[in-house]
């Protein structure tokens, strides 16, 4: 009987019978440089790139636009206007709005990766190995996410977090996760049995490859690329869930600085202060449409039917 190949020679038999398109000099180039090439060309991209790394700069060092306390209040300056050193008046409290409204960044930004980051890597483990393996597990996973998504997200946020006295980020992270892994599940599963029937991965198998050098080297890196797309859209839409619980009282809640907390707080005195309200909204809608632009130049780089 001949000798199995090593694994060297399996992935480079498989890999043959994926063509990729030309790049410089005739060399074939994959999927995500040609993606890149083409999103350095589109100025959606550029512009909401740019906005995020703004915004996940003044997260991390809001020193560098303001040196005001947030929690530093005079309450005979409640709800005035726009004044020299304040561009943005100040709210009931009589605390700085620019300078909540640079801090509010913060949890806004560590909510949003936190959760997108928890939700895709435990729905692509998940859908990821459900969509391979198939039989129980498959059914399994479905059913609990049919679960899941039987839940409404308000809702549940409502009843998850009303029990929860901390004031940190970690509980709304975790609710989040905890509803938001099925989506990311689902596009990994359908990703992975998409990907398990193409030619270089019954190639690899035929040339004996195990399972997990197939899940591993062949599978996963042809399958991620629709996770990578709805996890950058879910971000800004689950930055947008956290302001939404916290302006409901379950959220964050004080001393932590949050926009959701400032458009909760502004609400009643839209009439006689609206700047209270305008620009932590204005920041919050900035902030999910720079993701959700983000997310829409990623999928038509990575997705050739739209090419």
């Amino acid at each position: 009987m001949p000798e199995p190949q090593d694994h060297a020679a399996q992935d480079h038999a498989a890999q043959d019978l994926a063509i990729a398109p030309p790049g410089a000099g005739g060399r074939p180039r994959s999927l995500w440089t040609d993606a890149w090439h083409q999103l350095r060309r589109n100025p959606v991209f550029v512009v909401s790139a740019l906005l995020i790394v703004f915004l996940v700069l003044i997260a991390a060092w809001p020193q560098l636009l303001t040196s005001t306390d947030p929690l530093h209040c005079d309450l005979s300056k409640s709800q005035r206007g726009s004044e020299p050193g304040h561009p943005f008046g100040y709210d009931t409290q009589g605390c700085d709005v620019y300078a909540r409204t640079v801090h509010g960044a913060r949890a806004s930004i560590t909510v949003g990766i936190a959760a997108t980051l928890g939700a895709a890597l435990l729905g692509s483990l998940l859908g990821g190995l459900a969509g391979f393996f198939g039989g129980w597990s498959d059914a399994l996973l479905s059913r609990t996410a049919d679960v899941f998504f039987g839940i409404p997200v308000v809702l549940g946020g409502l009843v998850f977090l009303s029990v929860v006295t901390s004031t940190t980020v970690w509980p709304v992270v975790g609710f989040i996760v905890l509803l938001g892994w099925p989506q990311i599940a689902r596009i990994a599963r359908g990703s992975v049995i998409t990907a398990r029937q193409h030619d270089y991965v019954q190639a690899a198998r035929s040339l004996g490859a195990d399972s997990r050098r197939l899940l591993l080297r062949h599978v996963a890196p042809n399958a991620v690329a629709p996770v990578i797309v709805v996890a950058t859209i879910a971000l800004g839409a689950y930055i947008s869930l956290e302001a939404t619980l916290s302006f409901l009282g379950v959220g964050l809640r004080p001393p932590t600085v949050s926009w959701g907390i400032d458009i909760s707080n502004a609400a009643p005195q839209i009439r006689n202060a609206p700047h209270m309200l305008l620009w932590p909204a204005g920041a919050l809608s900035l902030t999910v449409l720079a993701f959700i632009m983000l997310g829409d130049a990623v999928r038509d780089a990575l997705d050739p039917k739209l090419r």
